[in-house]
């Protein structure tokens, strides 16, 4: 009996501690550090295109029909405005960092912002195609920003049509992280020019607005780690615990009557 009670108390304690507390699920804590909005903002910098996106090219003037060429025809459906659309009729940057623009050619644009892109294309335009007079105008657009999440949160691949999207807005796009996902450790898979990097952040603590990833960049992977709690099978909640202790308690006595009966 002296060995069922032990045993006994080892499972009470293991799962005592294994509830999901609120430090454990709640993102951007106060931690006791001060988090300055001016570094937040310094790291906030404009994102450089690299190989493999897609970029949406529009030439405007007064003459809609002189910049007809540039311009894909949109299609019943929206054409070059939806994701599909876009895969197709926008710009993709190939190997080599460059684009292959109607008449102008190919354009490098590996390492530019967006604004930078629409300077240089307006440049070329005006130096090659356009007199001044022509008032021609250039907008350019990444075509959505695509990340994949995986691990303890929504699984898939996911695009969002704006310019900037922060880790906690991609990760609630994706349906959040569940609650046995590990906040603390989330790793976020980045491409570079000479390969992939993990890198690592603790969106639990407030101090995450400061990392330079806390904005996310196409095609990075956004991975979730299970809580080491999930991998005990204690429950999430006391509730849980408790209904787990006593079954377990059951077996126990159950078995301690029937051994001694024997």
């Amino acid at each position: 009996m002296k060995n069922h009670f032990i045993l006994s108390l080892l499972v009470i304690a293991m799962l005592s501690v294994s509830c999901i507390t609120n430090k454990d699920i709640v993102y951007l804590q106060d931690k006791g550090t001060v988090v300055d909005s001016l570094a937040i903002k310094a790291l906030s910098k404009p994102y450089r295109v690299q190989v493999n996106d897609i970029l949406s090219i529009n030439v405007k003037a007064l003459d809609p029909e002189l910049v007809g060429i540039f311009n894909p025809v949109e299609g019943v459906n929206g054409g070059n405005t939806s994701g599909g659309g876009l895969y197709f009729n926008g710009f993709t940057v190939d190997l080599h960092g460059n684009i292959e623009f109607p008449i102008l050619g190919k354009i490098n644009v590996l390492g530019f912002t967006v604004k930078e892109i629409e300077d240089k294309v307006e440049r070329e335009l005006l130096s090659q195609y356009f007199k001044e007079t022509a008032e021609i105008f250039v907008t350019v657009k990444l075509a959505g920003l695509r990340y994949t999440t995986v691990g303890e949160v929504g699984t898939g691949v996911h695009t969002l049509f704006q310019d900037r999207v922060n880790i906690i807005e991609a990760l609630a796009n994706a349906g959040d992280i569940a609650d046995t996902g590990d906040r603390t450790d989330v790793l976020v898979i980045r491409q570079y020019p000479d390969g992939q990097k993990i890198h690592h952040i603790d969106l639990t603590d407030i101090k995450a607005m400061q990392s330079p990833y806390y904005y996310i960049q196409p095609n990075d992977i956004i991975l979730v780690k299970p809580l080491k709690r999930k991998a005990l099978g204690a429950g999430q909640t006391a509730i849980q615990n408790i209904t787990t202790i006593s079954s377990i308690l059951s077996v126990l006595v159950s078995t301690y009557f029937l051994t001694k009966n024997l």
